[in-house]
């Protein structure tokens, strides 16, 4: 069931009527429709307006083809080359988007995994923005090839200025990595340093000074992720949890030297009275054996004595219970 709705001109103070399908016809599966005069559509095209207010059409109904689209885009070039207004300038921005992401998605294609894609599509946006503000449509030329080297060009930009090794040591690095492919294959076996040399035509000595400047490139992030990190939803664990820590303690060395203290200490306890100071003075109060001697009214030779005995007996008690 339909009712006439008053719709305001655009021109300005007369009405006219919009005819509106009743929700319970589109429930039983009669597609919405909105009749209107010509020209009821709005200035962005393809919204109807209803009791005075702007209401995107449904995209099926949506008429406008790829060629007014083109036609459409044409004339904001046309328009943006005469006023140069950052407004229209934005528009195309937003048009041309995808073309960022796109390229961003090419060149992150084998870089490391902590550079995350955002970045590389934030720089981007500035690549896009200035083939924008530069591109000249009067020469004929197609702007997204044009556009997408320059997007290219502003994301290497940007990596490059993060990167601190120098591009001719980068450059190095890849000729290196290509003699030595080069050399695997034709060899069969991992060409040594003077076959290297002699396929970079340089000189041995020159190769190795070669080798500590190419040490620089070889720096990776402690932050990426390995083993399982790398999937999808993967926890995985870092780089940086992966590496030793030198003064850690080893629990396996601790537990084996704590039962090695508590076996010494059993076996002292066995220990006749007197071996038992002796080696407790010894070893324990850091006392000489002629101090001992004093302390248990012998001689120093006596305590050395006694301190053999005792030390044979802890071996021989240490002995069984290994």
């Amino acid at each position: 069931m339909t009712e006439p709705t008053p719709v305001p001109d655009d021109a300005g103070g007369r009405s006219r009527t919009a005819t509106v399908t009743s929700p319970h016809a589109e429930r039983s599966g009669t597609p919405s429709q909105a009749q209107a005069p010509a020209g009821a559509d709005d200035h962005a095209g393809g919204g109807a307006v209803f009791n005075g207010h702007q209401r995107p059409a449904h995209p099926a109904a949506d008429s406008r083809t790829t060629d007014d689209v083109e036609a459409g885009i044409i004339a904001l070039w046309q328009t943006y080359g005469r006023s140069r207004e950052n407004a229209l300038r934005d528009r195309l921005v937003l048009h041309y988007a995808p073309l960022v992401k796109y390229v961003a998605g090419r060149v992150g294609t084998g870089l490391p995994a902590h550079i995350d894609v955002s970045d590389l599509i934030q720089s981007g946006i500035f690549g896009l923005v200035d083939a924008i503000e530069k591109f000249e449509p009067e020469r004929g030329l197609k702007f997204e090839t044009y556009a997408m080297q320059r997007i290219r060009g502003a994301i290497l930009d940007d990596l490059r200025s993060q990167d601190w090794v120098p591009r001719s040591v980068r450059s190095r690095a890849r000729d290196v990595e290509r003699a030595l492919e080069r050399l695997g294959a034709k060899l069969q076996r991992t060409p040594t340093d003077r076959e290297l040399a002699a396929e970079l035509r340089i000189g041995l000595d020159e190769l190795r000074e070669l080798y500590a400047q190419l040490q620089l490139t070889s720096v990776v992030a402690l932050d990426e992720l390995i083993a399982a990190g790398r999937s999808a939803g993967g926890v995985g664990s870092s780089l940086a949890e992966s590496l030793p820590d030198e003064d850690a303690e080893d629990p396996v060395a601790t537990l084996v030297d704590q039962d090695s203290r508590r076996q010494l200490a059993d076996a002292i306890a066995q220990l006749a009275e007197r071996d038992r100071v002796v080696v407790t003075l010894y070893y324990f109060e850091n006392l000489t054996l002629a101090e001992i001697g004093k302390v248990l009214g012998v001689t120093e030779s006596r305590v050395c004595q006694l301190h053999t005995r005792a030390v044979l007996r802890l071996r021989t008690k240490l002995n069984e219970l290994s």
